[in-house]
């Protein structure tokens, strides 16, 4: 898995002038060498449809392309990973059906859930929320800052290393204290995607990113 590429991670959205499609090529025009298809509730036919479209321009440009929930599809047309959510089918279970050659991430709210996605073969964990977001229903409890230093501190205290990437209302001046608890990505989707120039919003945010991590 490489990690430059896990460092920002765009959730696909949308929004009145931009559909799911268009919000992942206006985040890879930007910089940004991660992409996740996340179209809940949508049909497994239209998000097919959205994938084989955003597929090829992530492999043009070298970026990680993962389909939210949807194992069989991630099988089916051979994007690179799946992320499952808690109400998703467990990791483990999506580990057997994908084997090793796959990327899978589990999302997390607290230390509990981070070691039983890492005792489940999980590739990476997506936690949060940082803050309230309007993009997901049924919200897990926020962590803030001192969240994500204590699950980050307790992974280190008991020899778990596992990447993680902290997700939920993050906005770019939240960026460098949030790199600073030790978390080794950004996950973004309404930051990018409702910014007046969304490209240009992505390759500020990639540079930060980059810049922040080189510090720490």
């Amino acid at each position: 898995m490489n990690l430059k590429n896990f460092r920002l991670q765009f959730i696909t959205h949308f929004n009145d002038s931009t559909s799911y499609v268009e919000s992942a090529r206006l985040a890879l025009d930007g910089g940004c060498r991660w992409i996740q298809l996340r179209m809940k509730d949508a049909p497994v036919s239209e998000v097919r449809k959205a994938a084989m479209q955003i597929m090829p321009m992530c492999r043009e440009v070298g970026a990680t392309f993962i389909i939210d929930d949807h194992v069989e599809l991630v099988k089916e047309i051979g994007a690179d990973g799946v992320h499952v959510g808690k109400n998703d089918m467990p990791v483990n279970e999506a580990r057997q059906l994908l084997g090793n050659g796959f990327i899978i991430g589990g999302t997390a709210n607290t230390i509990d859930d981070v070691v039983m996605h890492y005792r489940n073969g999980a590739s990476y964990i997506g936690c949060g929320p940082f803050r309230f977001t309007t993009t997901k229903k049924n919200l897990s409890p926020i962590l803030g800052l001192e969240g994500y230093r204590n699950i980050v501190g307790t992974m280190k205290d008991n020899g778990i290393d596992i990447p993680i990437v902290a997700i939920g209302g993050i906005t770019k001046d939240d960026i460098p204290a949030i790199m600073e608890t030790g978390v080794n990505g950004i996950a973004l989707s309404g930051t990018i995607l409702n910014a007046p120039n969304p490209s240009e919003t992505t390759a500020e945010l990639v540079k930060l990113i980059a810049e922040t991590q080189e510090n720490l």
